[in-house]
């Protein structure tokens, strides 16, 4: 069974972008090894934006984008197994292109 998170206002639901890393000399480092939590992401979901001075302000991210996001945003959940994200608006950095 699949779950679906709608996200809300400005919030963004970004799945964490999992890397395997190999040492000079050939061995795979799994990504539990890691000790800092990456800071790319997949979004899966996007909120409608937030309102200031009465004006709905969209995100500027879509569904699919590779975003960087900064370090230690966001609260994270497991969702069918994976690690996942949600984010403030403001918490994205760049979309990778």
């Amino acid at each position: 069974m699949t779950t679906k998170i709608k996200p809300l206002g400005e919030n963004i639901l970004v799945e964490l972008k999992k890397e395997d890393k190999m040492t000079k000399s050939g061995i795979v480092l799994p990504d539990t090894a890691n000790e800092e939590k990456p800071q790319e992401g997949l979004v899966k979901a996007v909120g409608k934006g937030k309102i200031e001075d009465g004006k709905e302000i969209k995100p500027e991210v879509k569904t699919g984008d590779k975003i960087i996001f900064a370090k230690y945003s966001g609260t994270e959940i497991e969702i069918d197994g994976k690690e996942h994200l949600i984010l403030k608006g403001d918490d994205v950095l760049a979309i990778i292109e």
